[in-house]
């Protein structure tokens, strides 16, 4: 039997819908049970726990043979990094009283960066903490920018033509992953356990810029759509005005300064795997 964490999320409801399909045993973990309903109907089994208690998250372990674990988002967080080492803390001690063989772990491009990345960090702690873990093996999914992180400018680009970019590097193509090629990526990984730990990089069919995004939205819109650069000044400010916490939205700049700085890149590390899914496949349903 498999354990899922985050099944109401993106990653981890593709991650749950694979296995299934598979035809395998599955346990989904959320907060609230209501949130894993389609799930639960396909015949996972569900179970509530909060991933910032150890005790918790050991009872929904037990009897696992594998597990997806990854740090759930909170953008309202007053203190993120904390947040996400407590999560961490709680997956290690909860491995330990609920030994797992393999644990499949959604972790970041630029995870070997000990600072200087924003959130990315949190991941850098996992990778750093979780293999301290005795009897279990990990596979650590260092995933690329998300694709689906452009959404949120769906309504800039629809009503007003352009997509933001913050602090520039408009053109500047670099990796991105689809989350539905995450979850795959990640059953898959889950359904062959590794003889030691391993890690994926895991980006999309090719690197794209905003510039990119921008021209896939014109196409689908039959309207011009440019990127609009902003001052890197402005991004905490306009972040916040949409309820995110100021301490997430100046980790947010940080990654965007990392990631001009060439902190924000693969290690080059175990496997490089690169997904199917599209920018254009991602961001035509929201534009259309």
């Amino acid at each position: 039997m498999y354990v899922v964490f985050g099944a109401n999320g993106n990653t981890g409801k593709v991650v749950a819908s694979t296995l299934l399909d598979r035809g395998e045993k599955v346990r989904v973990v959320a907060r609230d049970a209501s949130k894993v309903s389609e799930l639960a109907a396909r015949g996972a089994e569900v179970v509530t726990a909060d991933v910032e208690n150890a005790d918790s998250v050991a009872k929904a372990l037990s009897g696992a043979k594998g597990v997806y674990l990854l740090v759930p988002p909170d953008m309202a967080s007053t203190d993120l990094v904390a947040r996400g080492r407590t999560i961490v803390d709680a997956y290690v001690a909860a491995l330990a009283k609920s030994p797992v063989p393999h644990a499949v772990v959604l972790s970041s491009v630029a995870a070997q960066q000990p600072s200087g990345t924003g959130p990315i960090v949190i991941t850098h702690y996992a990778e750093t903490n979780l293999p301290k873990v005795k009897g279990t093996t990990f596979t650590f999914v260092r995933a690329a920018y998300f694709m689906e992180n452009i959404l949120a400018n769906v309504g800039a680009m629809k009503g007003d033509g352009v997509l933001p970019v913050f602090g520039g590097g408009e053109t500047y193509p670099f990796p991105m992953i689809a989350t539905h090629d995450i979850g795959v990526i990640a059953a898959e990984a889950l359904l062959a356990p590794p003889q030691e730990h391993a890690w994926i990089e895991l980006s999309g069919p090719k690197e794209y810029s905003f510039a990119d995004a921008a021209a896939f939205a014109s196409k689908t819109l039959g309207r011009e759509v440019k990127p609009l650069v902003l001052p890197i000044d402005a991004m905490v400010p306009t972040l916040t005005q949409y309820g995110i916490s100021a301490n997430v939205a100046g980790l947010y700049r940080e990654m965007t300064e990392g990631l001009g700085k060439g902190l924000v890149v693969f290690e080059g590390k175990g496997k490089a795997v690169r997904g199917e899914v599209t920018l254009d496949r991602v961001l035509a349903p929201a534009l259309g």
